[in-house]
């Protein structure tokens, strides 16, 4: 049976495909060729790809990825596509499940909302409590640096608190957006914003996410 991050992956690889190698993304710097590598780098290589959370290996996941952004784009398109090689701890669906999901969701929203004719996608409602479930669980780990309260609330009014303190914002929108603002991605994030004017400057330039 199908999971979410298996039909996000072949989603993300089939934009990345149509986008081309030179496609700008919403991750800062980074084409879809620079995309695609760190994906396929994230899945592939655990010797280099822990510098994604460590900084000691910063410099190392760099230059492993630059190599990996100079291979063919169709090889990699095809590595996204195919998933992990087979003794990798992410060909297992659990953690398929648990660590690709909005990883790849977010990636793909990357690629997306960067092309000028973008729309926002209707998300089944299934999708979309799964996706809502995990940023409850991250909501303090990704809210860690605003420089304000944020509360994130889902229109049903659902709520998560992703940083105590004051002015407090409230960004209100459905589950994927709300994921969206709290990874970074403010400005591409479907939302409403509730507080003091100086608290949403604050906010919309802060630096939030992993």
């Amino acid at each position: 049976m199908s999971t979410h991050a298996k039909r996000e992956r072949l989603l993300l690889a089939d934009l990345l495909e149509a986008a081309g190698p030179e496609a700008l993304t919403l991750c800062d710097g980074w084409k879809t060729r620079d995309l695609a590598a760190h994906v396929v780098v994230r899945e592939r290589r655990a010797d280099a790809a822990g510098g994604i959370l460590l900084g000691a290996l910063k410099n190392r996941l760099e230059r492993v990825q630059a190599e990996f952004a100079e291979k063919p784009y169709e090889e990699l398109i095809q590595l996204i596509r195919t998933g992990p090689p087979r003794m990798s701890p992410f060909g297992l669906k659990q953690i398929d499940e648990a660590a690709n999901t909005v990883e790849f969701y977010i990636h793909t929203e990357d690629v997306r909302r960067a092309q000028p004719d973008w729309s926002q996608r209707e998300l089944d409602p299934v999708f979309a409590d799964v996706l809502w479930s995990r940023t409850e669980k991250t909501a303090r780990l990704m809210g860690r640096r605003a420089p304000v309260g944020l509360v994130l609330r889902r229109p049903d009014g659902q709520t998560a608190v992703a940083h105590k303190g004051t002015p407090v914002v409230t960004v209100t929108g459905e589950p994927g957006e709300l994921l969206l603002f709290a990874a970074g991605r403010q400005d591409a994030a479907r939302v409403e914003l509730d507080g003091d004017k100086d608290a949403l400057a604050r906010l919309h330039t802060a630096e939030l996410g992993l």
